[in-house]
């Protein structure tokens, strides 16, 4: 698991193999994840437990993945994927209409279910924001999140306009991989008004090396700023 992460995901499918296959990619791409075969199961971790967000199979036995999210909307606000039968439209306006966030038809590429999630995460980033340390060490480094301040030491490290920007990307989402179109909108707002078409997938590229040598002791080998195939960029703290 990456350091840093603290997302805690809950994975609910009746099928075993899709269970033990969805665990093992998203544990090995930063997330705490619990599996559940079925609804009842997954009730009985949702008493105890909490759930930054729920990956849920619409086609079940029992109680089917819309009649659970219908019922756990009504009582709490964590995050709810569903993941529809490829086709089945009535599944996914059914399950969107039953306060779902979001839906992913199968068969899916696991890194779509990874950037699916990330995309939903920042969207819904209150309850994360009231846990989110306020500072947060690298190393010999340290971000300062309330203020935007890097320091090494009692020495502070300058950062450019956009390089500013992308760390208070980053540090809103710790271990969370962040693709490069939403850095690239990132930096677009934080470009202001005409600022925007500046900002591109290479240039974030870009940046991030240049980022990566005033932090990493050694930049091509990124301890702190990690590249997540397939997903982006992710800002891993001690």
């Amino acid at each position: 698991m990456n350091n840093g992460s603290e997302i805690h995901l809950l994975v609910v499918d009746d099928d075993e193999r899709i269970r033990t296959l969805l665990q093992k990619f998203l544990i090995r791409n930063g997330f705490y994840t619990t599996v559940a075969r079925d609804a009842a199961q997954a009730r009985r971790l949702l008493a105890g437990l909490e759930f930054d967000l729920i990956v849920l199979d619409v086609m079940m036995p029992g109680e089917d993945g819309v009649s659970l999210t219908r019922d756990l909307r009504s009582r709490l606000s964590t995050p709810i994927l569903l993941l529809t039968a490829k086709g089945e439209t009535g599944d996914r306006i059914s399950g969107l209409e039953a306060g779902a966030d979001d839906y992913l038809p199968k068969p899916f590429e696991p890194k779509e279910l990874l950037l699916r999630i990330s995309a939903i995460l920042r969207r819904s980033p209150s309850r994360r924001e009231e846990r989110l340390p306020k500072i947060l060490k690298l190393g010999e480094f340290r971000y300062d999140v309330e203020r935007g301040e890097l320091w090494h030491g009692e020495n502070p490290v300058r950062l450019t306009a956009t390089e500013a920007a992308l760390m208070r990307a980053f540090a809103r989402n710790p271990g969370v991989p962040m693709s490069r179109n939403a850095l690239v909108d990132d930096l677009g707002r934080g470009a202001g008004r005409g600022g925007g078409g500046q900002a591109n997938e290479r240039a974030v590229d870009v940046q991030i090396t240049r980022l990566r040598r005033k932090i990493e002791s050694d930049p091509k080998q990124p301890r702190y700023l990690q590249t997540v195939r397939g997903a982006g960029y992710m800002l891993a703290p001690d």
